[in-house]
């Protein structure tokens, strides 16, 4: 038989209608009479909203439909917990969100679930924009709770809590708080979730507090592919530092108890805890799935037998707090209430435009942003870079090379690019208690290529500290702190590795305003070294030009500096965008220009002061005032062009190089403004031609009506191979050479007039 949403309700009806009063339960066991019956109810409402939500969309009037039948025994999880302690749910958590929000003054969770189900803008967590379990006031941070990308934000969150109060950071959750994260048995298996777990358990080895609840809803079925009975506690259950409580799901009881003792440990020890729950799936994986095409008849009706409303309501009756037809009635006023509230909703306005639904996606305040950035004086410089030799003399670009248009407005050694994001971490480190800087190698070595050297000394550990060798951890520690109050800044090794965790960036961090409507943030800086050009070292992991994939992820946004004095007043225009608006911020450092110090052999023209300037989102640089064309570019392809445009010169071909700076967004202004002023635009774009930069900036020049002539030089579509055969596919200066030449010589200028 297949059940659909009216076999469930009727074969709840049915066996309720049989049911009779049983000897009452010993006092011991039983649960306070008004509890219980509270309990209940939850788990009713989240039944009736199930059945809604697949009677709405049968009739095209709403538009998700995860159910949690099956799982309502996720209510006494709710019950064992506080309000303030934060929750990142698994979509079968509807039962604990409806008794959660009971606990909230004036909060309406079947109204709220509705709301979201038929998309109505008035929905309180999202706006509209997706159907999620989410409440400021009930502490429950909105998640899709997809493969379960949110644990690694749910670690890190149970990391942040005790760190943020012996920091003075202002938190949203008590000090004693403990984090909950639910997630099916299924994405279980998925590495996020494996990772997750043992980052809980590296930190709680070391003393670092965990408190952390995994709630593991195992109902066997991962959509149609069966989970072995036993595989999760063979999974879980015997790793050392983790603390395994199983219970059966359908068994009111047994979850309180269960739970309870899991929050208790957590909560008294600070150590992650693993709560297995036993649960079934009543229904298919959502409404388009039809479980008796994968399903035999004896193992669905094995599940309805289980049914955790039906094991609620005997516990009930045997403990004497109600008879069945008490019981039936209180789930059918709630049904009845559901009813009309569905009803009722599905006339609620939608979101209607595109201005309406990406508003909470990349908030921007630049005057705030600006004063964040410019608050205070100028520390004095960092220890590690006084005592190195740098030269004070003012070495500058060639005089044929254009000069740069922002000079500095402090004065500091010059430094090169490593030696600048070094000293502007330093400053930002002193002024901000709440900056954090983290990642592989980050800590004692001082990262890779030097970049963090000295800041754990001078800092200490709980600023300044080492993460596992895993991206999703790192970038999910970002995302809890981020929570908690802190402004992290995580370090990526290479852009290559960000690849394997990019969902946290896209998935996790991108989306949480959006689907909170700007009600939850994580503001971070994701530092990457990136880019080619390695000279010795490297082969595809450690010279990557894949930057599309980072570009295509609404509101983050990414920027690329190219010498020191950018890369220190970017940088902080980054940390004070995160700071202010919660936005997402990934920061690409050209590896190949971290210790550079020349332009051209000797004269130490890139060496640069690092300045407290403030550079706005989307502001490129332009070096020079030629008219006869110009060359747009970022990156390694700012020295190249700078260089090219020196040998035009010479032969009377005046060129201005135009540093993009930030590839999201785009600086279209400066961009069209800097086309036009020459009529010729030659765009040098180290990535690959397909997928690569400059297919975006052709794409805002024509869309801007630019006119003139236009033409790119890339990278192959190619990986990278070692040695010298780099150069056989990267973007060379020969290159950037012949095309300038060719675009000038084959075209008229089309300037604007």
């Amino acid at each position: 038989m297949a059940l659909d949403s009216l076999d469930l309700d009727g074969a709840f009806r049915a066996t309720m209608a049989g049911l009779v009063t049983a000897d009452p339960l010993d006092a011991v066991e039983s649960i306070d009479a008004a509890f219980g019956l509270e309990l209940f109810e939850s788990q009713s409402a989240s039944r009736h909203l199930d059945l809604a939500a697949r009677r709405l969309g049968a009739a095209r009037q709403g538009f998700y439909s995860i159910g949690s039948s099956g799982h309502e025994g996720n209510a006494a999880v709710a019950a064992a917990l506080r309000v303030d302690d934060p929750a990142l749910l698994h979509y079968r958590s509807g039962a604990f969100f409806v008794q959660r929000c009971r606990r909230i003054h004036g909060a309406d969770p079947i109204r709220d679930v509705l709301l979201g189900v038929v998309a109505a803008a008035a929905d309180p967590i999202s706006g509209g924009r997706h159907k999620v379990f989410g409440s400021a006031a009930a502490s429950i941070i909105p998640q899709t709770s997809t493969i379960a990308s949110h644990l690694p934000r749910a670690v890190g969150l149970a990391f942040a809590l005790d760190r943020a109060v012996k920091q003075g950071i202002s938190c949203p959750w008590p000090a004693d708080a403990v984090v909950v994260c639910s997630f099916g048995d299924a994405s279980a298996n998925h590495s996020t979730a494996v990772g997750a777990v043992n980052a809980a358990l590296h930190a709680a080895h070391q003393g670092v507090p965990m408190p952390l609840v995994f709630v593991c809803e195992d109902n066997g079925l991962g959509i149609s592919v069966p989970t072995a009975p036993d595989w999760i506690e063979r999974a879980y259950g015997p790793r050392p530092g983790l603390t395994y409580l199983a219970a059966d799901g359908c068994d009111l009881p047994d979850v309180l108890g269960a739970a309870e003792d899991a929050v208790e440990l957590a909560r008294t020890w600070r150590v992650p805890v693993f709560l297995h729950l036993r649960t079934v799936r009543l229904g298919g994986h959502a409404g388009s799935d039809v479980e008796s095409a994968y399903r035999g008849r004896a193992d669905i009706a094995a599940d309805l037998a289980r049914d955790p409303l039906l094991g609620t309501a005997r516990y009930l009756i045997a403990a004497g707090v109600a008879d069945a037809g008490e019981l039936l009635a209180r789930y059918e006023r709630i049904g009845v209430r559901v009813r009309e509230t569905a009803d009722e909703v599905v006339h609620q306005a939608r979101l209607d435009s595109a201005e309406a639904v990406i508003a909470p996606l990349a908030p921007t305040h630049p005057d705030a942003i600006r004063d964040d950035v410019t608050r205070s004086a100028t520390p004095a410089l960092p220890s590690e870079t006084a005592g190195e030799s740098l030269s004070a003399a003012s070495a500058l670009p060639r005089t044929a090379v254009p000069r740069p248009s922002e000079p500095p407005t402090t004065v500091a050694p010059r430094m090169t690019l490593a030696q600048a994001i070094n000293h502007t971490l330093g400053e930002l480190l002193a002024r901000d208690p709440d900056v954090l800087v983290f990642g592989e190698d980050v800590g004692r070595k001082g990262g890779v290529y030097g970049v963090t050297k000295g800041l754990r000394k001078r800092y200490g550990a709980r600023r300044v500290f080492d993460t596992l060798l895993d991206e999703q951890s790192v970038l999910g520690t970002a995302l809890g702190t981020g929570l908690a109050g802190f402004v992290p800044i995580p370090e990526i090794q290479y852009l290559a590795y960000v690849h394997n965790a990019a969902d946290q960036i896209r998935g996790e961090a991108a989306t949480l305003q959006f689907f909170s409507n700007g009600q939850f943030r994580n503001p971070m800086v994701v530092r990457i070294a990136g880019l080619a050009y390695q000279r010795g070292f490297g082969g595809h992991f450690h010279n990557d030009d894949s930057l599309a994939a980072l570009r295509d992820i609404p509101g983050v946004i990414v920027a690329v500096p190219a010498r020191a004095d950018d890369a220190a007043a970017m940088l902080r225009t980054c940390v004070s965008a995160a700071r202010v608006d919660g936005r997402v911020c990934v920061f690409i450092e050209p590896i190949a220009l971290y210790h550079t110090k020349d332009l051209h052999p000797g004269d130490e023209a890139w060496l640069a002061a690092p300045t407290t300037d403030h550079i706005p989102i989307g502001a490129a640089r332009v070096y020079g005032e030629g008219t006869d064309l110009t060359i747009v570019t970022f990156g390694n392809g700012v020295p190249m062009s700078l260089r090219t445009a020196n040998r035009l010169a010479a032969q009377g071909i005046h060129t201005r190089v135009l540093d993009l700076r930030w590839l999201n967004p785009l600086p279209a202004v400066d961009l069209l403004h800097h086309a036009e002023a020459t009529g010729r635009v030659l765009v040098a774009d180290e990535t690959r031609r397909g997928g690569g930069v400059s297919e975006s900036v052709f794409a805002a020049l024509v869309d801007a009506g630019y006119r003139g002539a236009l033409a790119r030089v890339t990278s192959a579509d190619s990986f990278i191979p070692l040695g010298p055969a780099a150069d056989t596919v990267l973007l060379g200066e020969s290159a950037i050479d012949t095309a300038a030449r060719r675009i000038v010589s084959s075209s008229r200028p089309v300037r604007r007039t």
